[in-house]
């Protein structure tokens, strides 16, 4: 029988946490499962907020450091927000944002052409040595610009 997706991404964060000798507790492995069934790029605050209804005795402090943990060791990444809060992702794969400066939304999207376009030589130079590329698009979503069109 076949493997769902996010039974697969499950199996390989537990690998990754016994790679690294982190034990995979019920809270770590709820805090990631929060995360894995969200598409919203949701901050530490976020999943507390959703995790704490059903592990009522977690604190924020263990869901905050435990979503950093797990971003040290690579099994999600942090991404970068409008309002400065920290946001936190699943997905590993290329892809690059679209953010919401109305909302705070996050939206994934893919293009080929952006995960080749050339690095700048001050990137390419001995000083700086990049490990990966995501490009940010800021905007208005189709739900504030329906918003701002209704008032």
């Amino acid at each position: 029988m076949e493997k769902k997706t996010g039974e697969l991404q499950t199996e390989q964060f537990m690998k990754r946490c016994r790679e690294n000798r982190l034990k995979v507790t019920p809270q770590r492995l709820a805090i990631y499962q929060e995360l894995v069934g969200s598409s919203e790029h949701p901050s530490a605050d976020r999943v507390y907020r959703n995790i704490v209804r059903t592990n009522p005795t977690i604190s924020f402090d263990t869901v905050n450091r435990t979503l950093l943990t797990f971003a040290e060791i690579g099994v999600i990444d942090t991404v970068e927000s409008h309002s400065g809060v920290r946001r936190f992702d699943t997905d590993l794969a290329p892809h690059h944002h679209l953010h919401c400066v109305q909302c705070g939304s996050i939206t994934d999207f893919s293009d080929p052409m952006l995960d080749t376009l050339p690095l700048p030589e001050a990137v390419n130079s001995n000083r700086f040595q990049a490990l990966g590329r995501r490009v940010i698009i800021s905007g208005i979503c189709e739900t504030c610009r329906q918003s701002a069109r209704k008032e």
